[in-house]
């Protein structure tokens, strides 16, 4: 590279590149979607700390993905409301590492998050008599621990092979936020490692977490099938329904991302569905558990009631 370029020290985020009244529309309901997601997740979250009949395993598991769902959000939404309004409104070089490196975070808990909850339900249901005794306190609280530290881990790496980079221009990001494989496309240096290592921890966080919830699921349709009564087969069935919903959102748009055709311009294609990931995913997954799962919407009844003046 030549001697006379500087470092780049921000960026500009394209978003997308709309009419100033498509944007100023989109503003407005994204950021209706924004504030139902906090709400629905806070709602969740409050009904779990506040309802002692919700101090079990997988509403803890539930807790930190509702957690999960609002940081995730919290990281990318905003500066992507901001730039609805202002278009010309760079982002830091810091805080866009900051925003790539968390949103790693997230995406790599939510996954392993997923394997756990599937872990817990297979105990449920397989193993009932142990339950108790496999599920105990203290392995939920190192399975849930244990997923974020090796989440951080990982987006670690990947932060430490993004920072020695030169960045000389130019400063336009093709993306909403500081998407990573849209930066790398910034720097002024080979980055086939980068790509290698975030293809294949793509690969592997894609892979193996699925194969496990997988293998879970089918001892657990085969438990289920057991079961004699029909009523016993629907209970067994309704306590997994909302965690599979939450599966085929969270896993179907990432192998629609990395493994479907792709047709027309893949880079728009991969913006839209992280749009997805980052805004509809969390607004719907509160709504999947408390819709579908009848003892989080007796505690809701139970705490409006308490609430309700006399």
């Amino acid at each position: 590279m030549g001697g006379n370029q500087t470092s780049v020290t921000e960026f500009l985020l394209v978003g997308f590149p709309l009419s100033r009244k498509m944007q100023v529309l989109l503003f407005g309901v994204f950021s209706m979607f924004y504030a139902f997601t906090l709400l629905s997740n806070g709602v969740i979250l409050g009904l779990i700390s506040l309802d002692s009949r919700l101090h079990t395993p997988m509403y803890f598991f539930l807790s930190n993905l509702a957690t999960v769902d609002i940081a995730y959000a919290c990281n990318t939404v905003p500066q992507m409301l901001v730039n609805l309004l202002s278009p010309d409104k760079p982002i830091s070089f810091g805080g866009c590492m900051t925003q790539t490196f968390l949103f790693l975070t997230f995406a790599l808990t939510e996954c392993l998050l997923l394997v756990v909850m599937s872990y817990d339900r297979y105990v449920a249901i397989c193993l009932p008599l142990r339950y108790s005794t496999i599920m105990s306190w203290r392995v939920c609280v190192t399975l849930a621990v244990t997923s974020w530290i090796l989440a951080v881990l990982l987006s670690l790496v990947h932060l430490v092979l993004l920072l020695p980079l030169p960045f000389c221009g130019p400063q336009k990001v093709n993306h909403f936020f500081c998407e990573i494989l849209a930066i790398l496309k910034l720097a002024c240096a080979d980055t086939h490692l980068n790509k290698v290592i975030v293809l294949a921890g793509a690969a592997l966080v894609l892979v193996g977490p699925l194969s496990a919830i997988v293998v879970s699921y089918s001892h657990i349709l085969q438990t289920a099938l057991k079961i004699q009564s029909a009523e016993g087969r629907q209970k067994a069935f309704s306590t997994c329904s909302s965690h599979l919903c939450v599966v085929g959102l969270f896993y179907g748009t990432a192998i629609i991302m990395y493994v479907g055709p792709q047709h027309g311009d893949p880079q728009e294609k991969k913006k839209y569905l992280l749009l997805f990931h980052s805004l509809f995913n969390p607004m719907l997954n509160p709504l999947i558990y408390s819709l579908r799962n009848r003892e989080v919407n007796a505690a809701l009844r139970r705490r409006l009631e308490k609430e309700r003046p006399s």
